[in-house]
C-alpha cells in the first residue's frame, strides 16, 4: 500500500462532533472548579482556549511545521519545499531564532492565523505567483513554518517550539542519519505526540548521504524507535533537501493534507483525546447523586439530635405536661401550691405554639453539647462522608469529606434555631383537661358548700337559736355527705387521671421529639448531606462530560 492510499483511508473527523467535545471539556472544567486541584485542569483549560481559538480561525489553511534538531537540515528542507531561499541555514549553529512562515496562496486569508501562532511579520513570505502558473496550486492553503532548533543551546529557542508545537495542525519531524536515534527527539518529544499519530510525520533527512542499503537499514532501525514510543503507523520517508525528486513523497504528503483541510481537526482531536487521557483517574463508576443511605443519614440525625438537646427538651416537655395536666386537673384547693413550681418547658425558653417563620427568635437555654456529644456528631459526619465518597477516585474523596465539613462551625446555631422553631404543640390544653376539671370544680363547690352549711348549723347552735333541719342520705346528714363526698371525689378523680397524665405525656414527649428530630434532619440535610449530594452531583455531571469529551 503507498503512503497516499494509506493517507486516503484515514478517518475523517466531524467539526460537529470535534465541538461538541470540546463544549463537553468546557462543561466539565466548570463543573469541577473548586472540586478538584486547579493544576489538574490546566491541560483542559488549555485544550479549550486553542480549541475554541483555532476553529475560529481559519479553515481553508493547514498550518504544517518542520522541527528538528541542529543540523538535521530543517531549514534546508523548507526552503527546498518553497523553492525559494527563505529561511536562514547554517551548519555548525542554530540560526533559525525565529519561526519563519511560508505561505501558498493568499497572505492576507492567513495572516490571522500567523498573528495567533506568533509568527512576526516580517518572517512571513508568500510562495506563489503568477510566475508560477498552476504548479503550486496543490498547495494552495499550506502554511509551512521553520521552528528553532528544539536542541538549541538558546533557552528562548527551545520555549518558542515547545509553544509552537502546541499550536500548529501537522508537525513533520527532521531527523537526520547521526542523530534520528537521539533520546530528547524522543522521549522529549515524539513519545509525547503519541495521541496525534493522525498529525505526525518522520522525515530522515540527508538520505543522499548514505548508500541505498544504509538509507533502508537506518529506516527500519527509525520505525522501531518510533513503535517503541507508541507512533506505529506514522508516516516515515526518506528525504534529502538538496534533490527536488527526493522530497517527492513529501510534498505529495503536504498536497493530500491541503487538499483534505482535516489536519486541524485531527490535531485538535487529539488534543482532547490527550486531556481525556489526562484526566481519566478523575472519574470512576456511575455514583447515584442519593448514594448516602438512609441508615447512614438516621445515625447522623441522632446524633445532631442528642448535640442539640432534644433528648432534655422532650423530657422536659414530658415533665412540662405532668406539670401543667396536674395543674389543670388537681384538686383546686392544693393548686396553688403548684404554681410555685418552675415549669420545667419554660425554662428552657422554648416556644410552646406555632412559631411564624418570619419572626427572629432568641437562643434557647438548652445546654451546650459536651465533648463526648461533640465527638459523636464528628464521627458521625466522617461515617456520612466515608460512605458517599466509598466509590470515588481520591480527588471526589477528599472534595466530599471537605464538602461533608463545610458548614460544621454553622451547625450548632441551625440546630438552636431548630429547636427554638418547633412547634411543641403545648399552647392549649386537652378537652379532657377541661372536663375533670369542671368536675373538680363542681366536687369541691359542693364540698365547700357542705362545710359552710354544717358551720351555719353549729353556730345556730351554739348561740341558743333554733337548729337547722339537715336533709339526710340514708342516716347521715347532706351537709356531711356534701363535705365528704366532694374531698373523696375530688381525690379519687385525682387519683384516677394520674395514669392518663403518664400516657399523656408520654405521647407528648414521643410527638415533640419526633418534631424537633424534623427539625434536626433538615439541619442536616440542609448543612452536611445538601453539600455532600451537590459534589456528587457535579461528579455526575462531570462524568457525563467527560464520556462525552471522548473520542
Amino acid at each position: 500500500m503507498t503512503l497516499l492510499s494509506r493517507l486516503r483511508g484515514e478517518e475523517q473527523i466531524d467539526a460537529d462532533r470535534l465541538v461538541e467535545r470540546v463544549d463537553a471539556i468546557d462543561r466539565f472544567v466548570h463543573v469541577v472548579a473548586g472540586q478538584l486541584p486547579e493544576q489538574r485542569l490546566i491541560g483542559a483549560h488549555t485544550v479549550v482556549e486553542r480549541a475554541g481559538a483555532r476553529l475560529a480561525l481559519s479553515r481553508d489553511h493547514t498550518v504544517v511545521a518542520l522541527a528538528g534538531a541542529t543540523g538535521s537540515g530543517k531549514s534546508s528542507l523548507f526552503n527546498a519545499l518553497a523553492r525559494l531561499d527563505l529561511s536562514p541555514v547554517g551548519v555548525r549553529r542554530p540560526t533559525t531564532g525565529m519561526a519563519h512562515a511560508c505561505v501558498w496562496g493568499n497572505l492576507q486569508g492567513a495572516n490571522r492565523l500567523l498573528d495567533w501562532v506568533g509568527v512576526l511579520p516580517r518572517h512571513r513570505f508568500i510562495r506563489e505567483s503568477a510566475l508560477d502558473g498552476n504548479d503550486e496550486a496543490a498547495l494552495r492553503g499550506l502554511v509551512l513554518l521553520d521552528l528553532p532548533d528544539f536542541d538549541s543551546v538558546e533557552r528562548s529557542h527551545r520555549l518558542e517550539v515547545d509553544r509552537l508545537l502546541g499550536l500548529v495542525d501537522l508537525v513533520v519531524w527532521v531527523v537526520d542519519p547521526q542523530k534520528y536515534a537521539d533520546r530528547v527527539v524522543h522521549t522529549r518529544y515524539l513519545q509525547a505526540f503519541h495521541n496525534h499519530k493522525d498529525v505526525t510525520v518522520v522525515v530522515l533527512n540527508q538520505a543522499d548521504r548514505l548508500p541505498p542499503a544504509e538509507v533502508t537499514r537506518v529506516l527500519d532501525d527509525l520505525r522501531k524507535l518510533l513503535d517503541a514510543d507508541d507512533l506505529d503507523g506514522v508516516p516515515l520517508l526518506a528525504t534529502a533537501a538538496l534533490h527536488q525528486p527526493a522530497i517527492a513523497d513529501l510534498r505529495g504528503l503536504l498536497e493530500h493534507t491541503v487538499a483534505e483541510r482535516q489536519a486541524s481537526l485531527r490535531r485538535l482531536s487529539g488534543d482532547l483525546d490527550t486531556v481525556v487521557d489526562q484526566l481519566s483517574d478523575v472519574v470512576g463508576p456511575a455514583v447515584a447523586e442519593d448514594e448516602i443511605d438512609r441508615d447512614t443519614v438516621h445515625g447522623l440525625t441522632d446524633a445532631l439530635s442528642v448535640a442539640a438537646g432534644v433528648p432534655a427538651v422532650a423530657e422536659a416537655t414530658e415533665r412540662a405536661y405532668q406539670h401543667r395536666a396536674a395543674q389543670a386537673t388537681g384538686w383546686p384547693v392544693v393548686r396553688g401550691w403548684r404554681r410555685l413550681r418552675a415549669d420545667p418547658l419554660r425554662s428552657l425558653h422554648l416556644p410552646e405554639g406555632p412559631v411564624d417563620p418570619s419572626t427572629p427568635v432568641g437562643t434557647t437555654s438548652v445546654p451546650d453539647p459536651d465533648s463526648a456529644r461533640r465527638a459523636a456528631v464528628s464521627l458521625a459526619v466522617r461515617s456520612v462522608a466515608d460512605r458517599a465518597a466509598g466509590p470515588l477516585p481520591a480527588p471526589w474523596a477528599t472534595a466530599v469529606n471537605t464538602a461533608a465539613r463545610s458548614r460544621l462551625r454553622d451547625v450548632p446555631d441551625a440546630l438552636d434555631q431548630a429547636v427554638a422553631r418547633t412547634n411543641l404543640h403545648m399552647d392549649h390544653s386537652p378537652s379532657w383537661w377541661r372536663a375533670v376539671n369542671g368536675l373538680q370544680w363542681l366536687v369541691t363547690v359542693a364540698a365547700v358548700a357542705g362545710l359552710l352549711w354544717l358551720v351555719a348549723g353549729y353556730a345556730l347552735r351554739v348561740l341558743g337559736l333554733p337548729p337547722l333541719d339537715y336533709p339526710k342520705v340514708g342516716a347521715v346528714p347532706l351537709p356531711t355527705v356534701m363535705l365528704l363526698g366532694g374531698l373523696l371525689v375530688g381525690l379519687l378523680v385525682g387519683v384516677l387521671v394520674r395514669p392518663l397524665i403518664r400516657q399523656a405525656s408520654r405521647r407528648a414527649r414521643r410527638r415533640a421529639e419526633n418534631r424537633l428530630r424534623t427539625g434536626v434532619a433538615e439541619v442536616a440535610r440542609e448543612y452536611i448531606v445538601a453539600p455532600v449530594r451537590a459534589v456528587l452531583h457535579s461528579y455526575a455531571e462531570a462524568r457525563e462530560a467527560l464520556e462525552s469529551a471522548r473520542s
